[in-house]
């Protein structure tokens, strides 16, 4: 199948990557020209582990190319998938202009039927729209060429996209028209060979799916740690707590971890857009908002104990913080807990020294010429003088450390430990103070 992918971020460029590995001529076009030219050049703009050899190996057989022209894009694909940014908004309302400025382009120039296909996260109602843009187009062309508007949404994990791409776990397409649905069946049928796995539903369920299924996750993020800060108070131990209540097939183990805060492209954004969606249509969901709020509040929790431990003033601490991504694996800091302590740690007069195994540049372009925030290249390097290790993101190597190089390097030997990496029984036998979330 020929297919035309729009937008060559998180979600588009993992999109067409995937589906040209299994055999489809797939164009992204994308509006930047370095973006362009970085993938053009063999680069990856964008930090996915596995990306840059599935996206190699398809340029090099044919299948996958890349443009800036929007006419050949929309002459390209049988299948339009847009999968630009939906940015939230000084409301937080998703702002369409990019999905809106891309079906334009679509009707201005396509030459036959299309399937347009809603990739990016978009607010229930989002298709319709899309569907007066090209209408309105054709109409402007005096053209009667078909078309159909789907929603199709991803549900992708940052860190592992191409796994969840290639074997989904279910995938959502919400569809009005039968020739449409075939398409939809067709393109898909390679990733569901085991079983049938195709939601069909109507547009507006489809959509709705997406930002429900965000914002269920979000919730059972700040629910834990509204009880880890409860469990805390109370001498109970929230990770005894998450295995007890996880065991309940009701409830499940997932996304039961509590913590510093949720962070990156998706959750903040989603809920802030499920809320405004409502407030909208003139209700409140209170629940959502109070996510919402958790986390904001949840994201200042290490802060607070580490001036609980040192007083408000922190003028002349340094701290070694290990993690500046909002999870493991990708190099994205939007909305990162880690953004935030860093902001206390200095507003309060304290330096930090971070290491992070990807993210290194990411905080260089946010932080830029910031004083008081450097950069270690390696995690022992950055306890060197600190007075303290604040522990901000899970990865891998932070799991089982060398605590007597911690005691070593660090001044005094304390951790912060924003994920719950250590057992504090363990720690603190080693003769290391050790502040978890929730762990009594």
């Amino acid at each position: 199948m020929k297919i035309t992918v729009i937008g060559t971020g998180y979600v588009g460029l993992v999109s067409g990557a995937c589906l040209a590995d299994v055999g489809n001529d797939v164009l992204c076009l994308d509006v930047d020209p370095a973006k362009i030219k970085t993938l053009e050049d063999g680069g990856i703009p964008i930090h996915e582990p596995g990306l840059e050899d599935v996206v190699r190996r398809n340029v090099a057989a044919g299948r996958l190319s890349f443009t800036t022209d929007v006419v050949r894009a929309a002459q390209f694909g049988d299948i339009q998938f847009i999968a630009v940014g939906t940015p939230p908004d000084e409301d937080g309302s998703a702002d369409l202009q990019y999905v809106l400025a891309a079906a334009r382009n679509i009707g201005k120039h396509m030459d036959g039927y299309r399937v347009v296909v809603d990739k990016s996260t978009v607010p229930v109602g989002t298709a319709d729209k899309v569907r007066a843009a090209i209408a309105e187009e054709l109409a402007a062309r005096d053209s009667q060429t078909g078309f159909s508007v789907v929603s199709n949404p991803e549900f992708l994990k940052e860190g592992a996209a191409i796994e969840d791409f290639m074997r989904p776990d279910r995938i959502v397409v919400g569809a009005d028209d039968e020739r449409a649905i075939g398409l939809m069946r067709q393109l898909y049928a390679p990733f569901q060979r085991n079983h049938e796995k195709l939601v069909l539903m109507d547009v507006r369920s489809a959509e709705l799916t997406k930002y429900a299924a965000n914002a269920m996750l979000a919730t059972r993020i700040s629910f834990m740690n509204e009880l880890a800060n409860l469990a805390e108070v109370l001498g109970a131990d929230i990770e005894l707590v998450r295995m007890g209540i996880g065991s309940d097939p009701r409830i499940g183990s997932h996304f039961l971890y509590s913590g510093c805060g949720y962070g990156g492209s998706c959750f903040p954004k989603d809920v802030k857009a499920l809320i405004k969606t409502a407030s909208q249509n003139e209700m409140q969901l209170r629940v959502l908002s109070a996510v919402e709020e958790a986390n904001d509040a949840q994201k200042h929790v290490l802060v607070g104990k580490i001036t609980q431990r040192f007083g408000e003033d922190l003028t002349g601490r340094r701290f070694a913080m290990w993690g500046l991504a909002f999870k493991p694996n990708p190099d994205d800091m939007r909305a990162a807990p880690s953004r935030v302590v860093v902001a206390e740690l200095l507003r309060r007069g304290a330096t930090v020294t971070a290491y992070d195994p990807v993210a290194m540049q990411e905080a260089e372009r946010i932080f830029g010429d910031t004083p008081g925030i450097n950069y270690a290249g390696r995690p022992k390097s950055a306890l060197e003088g600190a007075d303290a290790l604040v522990i901000v993101t899970e990865w891998k190597e932070f799991r089982s450390p060398d605590f007597d190089a911690i005691k070593t390097r660090l001044v005094q030997p304390i951790i912060f430990d924003g994920r719950n990496l250590y057992d504090p029984a363990l720690v603190r036998s080693l003769g290391i103070e050790y502040f978890g979330i929730g762990r009594g």
